[in-house]
Parts: structure tokens; C-alpha cells; sequence
């Protein structure tokens, strides 16, 4: 088996005497420059934590409670008391008044009336088709005894007709095409073989010997060009860059290293102390303010409340809880009437509901159903 080796532990880079002359004089100053704000960061900490947990926290909670009591429970009781009965109305009035007499309508009134006009469209369909046969087939006829013998002779003619048209344009293409050829083409091309040619033969070499000194005039302004800018701007600017910016960019880089460890370094020890004060001024609090306070709802306020609570709150709850419960018991009656009320209104305007009308079953119901040792059957009952 191969096993992994585990990674060695990066060894730290040597330093030099520049680092270690600049992180202790930074590693003081800021450490005095940042315990002072760590202290006053970890104290707002606490009093914003505190604020949260016994300010606004009960405050929200409170305002929510409002906001439900206000804008929510309102809306609901509106909704679940006036708005659903009212709806539930509006829908069986609309059903009553509206869906009910479309429905008759449609089908006593419309469906008659549209399977009459269907059996008319039908009548009138096939006296239509039966027209258009006839029609079809004079048409036929027609084309098959007049129209189709015309075309053919007209045919015939128009094909004569084109085939000497024909004859006439070639013999007019042919000479044309020769009176072309030796008036135009050949003159061109004989002056394009004796004129044209050796003329832009002459003009390209003209032109190549031109091109070529402009690259030997253009080549070498660029040298003397480049040799100039290398030497007066391209060294001093190495020059520069490789004696004072590197060595001034290192140094900046060693302190600006050593500023953000040592930053970090004051940060952590700077909340060791703060840890260290808060602790202190937490044990203080809680002995002079906390011990005192605890005490007295121990062995005071504890008993005073338990005595109200005997005394005073629990026969007012009981008392409120009687008066709830008479409440809803009135509320009970209350609706008890009113859907009875509503039903004696609803049988005086539309009756009493047919009742079902009870079928005859197969099988004899109670105790006298059919089992292994009796039959129902009038040829084997006993």
C-alpha cells in the first residue's frame, strides 16, 4: 500500500534586520492607537446587544400585537362575519334568479328552436349540392366538346408561329454576334497586345524602383528614431525603475506588511482587555445592581404576587370565564334561531324537499337474509 506523505510545515523566510528594526516601534504605536477603539467597539457591541434584547425586540412585538388588533383582526371578523354570509347569499339569489331560468331556457326555448334550424340547413344543404351537380355537369360537357378542341387548333398555330420566329432570330443573332466580333473585339485586343501591355510593364518597374527607395528612406529614420528614444528614455527610465523605485517599493512593502500584522496582533490583544474590563464591569454590575434586585423579587415582590394572584386574579378569570361561556352559550341559541328561521322561510317560499322514495332491495333486509340453511325462492322456501 501507498501511502500519502503529509505536507511539511512551510518553514518561516529569514528576515532581515530593516523588519525586525520596524515591527516592534509599529507593534507599540498601534497597539496604543487600537485599544482605545476595540474598547469603544466592544462596548457599543454590548449596548446594542442590550438595547436589542430589552428594547426593541419587546417593543416589536408590541407593535405587532397592535398592528393584528388594528389593520388584521378587523379585516378577518369583516371577512368571516359579513362578507362570507353575504356572498354565500348574493351566490344563491344569482343561482335562483339567473342559472335556474337560463337553464330552462336553453333547454325548453333554444335547443328546440336550434335542432328545427338544423333540420332546415340540412334540406337546404342537399338542394344546394343537388344544383351544383347539375351544374357540374353542363360545365363538363362543355369543356370536353368546345373548349378542349379550340385550345388544341390555337396550340398548333401558336407552335408554327414560334418555330419561325425562331429561325429568324438566329439568323439575326448569328450576324450580329460577326459584325461584333470584327468590329469591336479584335481592334481591342490588338491595342491592348501592342500599346497597353509594354505601357504598364514600363508604369509596375517605375513604381517597384520608387516603393523600394521609400522603404530604404523609411527604414532607416526608424533606426535613427529608435536609437534615439533607447537612449534617452528607455535607460534612465530602466535606470529609475531598477535602483530607486524596486528598493523604495520593498521597504514600502516590508512596513506595509508589518503595519497590518501589527494591526491585527493590537486587534487580538486589545480584545483579551476589553474581554478582561468587560468581565470586571459585569461582576461590579451584577453585585451592586443585579444581587440587590434578585433578592428583593425573591422575598418580596414573589410573595406579594402570589397572594394577588390567590386573591384577586384568579376569581376575576374565573368570574370572566363564566361570562364567556354564558356569551357563548348566547351566541349558540342565537344562531340556533336564526338558520331555523331561515329554514321555516326557505320550505314557506319553495315546499318541503321530495324525499327519496324508498326501492324495493333483492335481497330481504334484517334478519331474514339468505344464508346456507335457507333458501327465498318460491320452489324451495319452507
Amino acid at each position: 500500500m501507498d501511502f500519502e506523505k503529509a505536507p511539511e510545515p512551510r518553514r518561516p523566510e529569514p528576515e532581515g534586520c530593516l523588519v525586525v528594526a520596524v515591527r516592534i516601534p509599529v507593534r507599540i504605536v498601534v497597539l496604543v492607537l487600537v485599544v482605545p477603539v476595540r474598547m469603544l467597539w466592544d462596548a457599543l457591541v454590548a449596548g446594542g446587544r442590550l438595547l436589542r434584547d430589552t428594547v426593541l425586540r419587546p417593543l416589536g412585538r408590541a407593535l405587532q400585537w397592535v398592528a393584528k388588533a388594528l389593520f388584521v383582526w378587523p379585516f378577518v371578523a369583516l371577512w368571516r362575519y359579513v362578507l362570507v354570509p353575504v356572498g354565500r347569499a348574493l351566490a344563491w339569489l344569482s343561482h335562483v334568479l339567473l342559472v335556474v331560468p337560463a337553464l330552462w331556457f336553453h333547454r325548453y326555448v333554444l335547443t328546440p328552436v336550434g335542432q328545427a334550424l338544423a333540420r332546415a340547413a340540412r334540406g337546404i344543404g342537399a338542394a344546394i349540392a343537388w344544383v351544383a351537380r347539375g351544374v357540374g355537369a353542363g360545365l363538363a360537357w362543355i369543356n370536353a366538346r368546345l373548349l378542349t378542341p379550340v385550345g388544341r387548333a390555337l396550340l398548333w398555330l401558336l407552335t408554327g408561329i414560334g418555330a419561325v420566329c425562331a429561325a429568324i432570330g438566329a439568323g439575326v443573332y448569328t450576324a450580329a454576334a460577326w459584325l461584333v466580333r470584327y468590329l469591336l473585339v479584335v481592334p481591342a485586343l490588338r491595342l491592348y497586345e501592342w500599346f497597353l501591355a509594354p505601357v504598364g510593364r514600363a508604369i509596375a518597374w517605375c513604381a517597384q524602383g520608387l516603393v523600394w527607395l521609400l522603404g530604404l528612406l523609411v527604414t532607416g529614420i526608424g533606426m535613427a528614431l529608435y536609437w534615439t528614444t533607447r537612449i534617452l528614455v528607455v535607460l534612465p527610465a530602466l535606470a529609475l525603475w531598477r535602483w530607486v523605485l524596486v528598493p523604495v517599493g520593498r521597504v514600502l512593502a516590508v512596513v506595509g506588511r508589518e503595519i497590518v500584522e501589527a494591526l491585527g496582533h493590537a486587534w487580538r490583544i486589545a480584545g483579551r482587555f476589553s474581554l478582561a474590563v468587560g468581565r470586571f464591569l459585569g461582576t461590579l454590575f451584577r453585585w451592586i445592581f443585579v444581587d440587590p434586585v434578585r433578592w428583593v423579587y425573591r422575598t418580596v415582590l414573589t410573595p406579594v404576587g402570589h397572594v394577588v394572584r390567590d386573591v384577586v386574579l384568579r376569581p376575576a378569570a374565573e368570574a370572566a370565564r363564566a361570562v364567556g361561556r354564558t356569551a357563548r352559550q348566547a351566541l349558540t341559541t342565537a344562531r340556533e334561531t336564526v338558520r331555523q328561521a331561515r329554514a321555516d322561510f326557505r320550505r314557506m317560499l319553495f315546499g318541503e324537499q321530495r324525499q327519496p322514495q324508498a326501492v324495493a332491495r333483492r335481497e330481504p333486509p334484517g334478519r331474514d337474509t339468505r344464508t346456507l340453511g335457507s333458501s327465498t325462492t318460491a320452489l324451495t322456501k319452507d
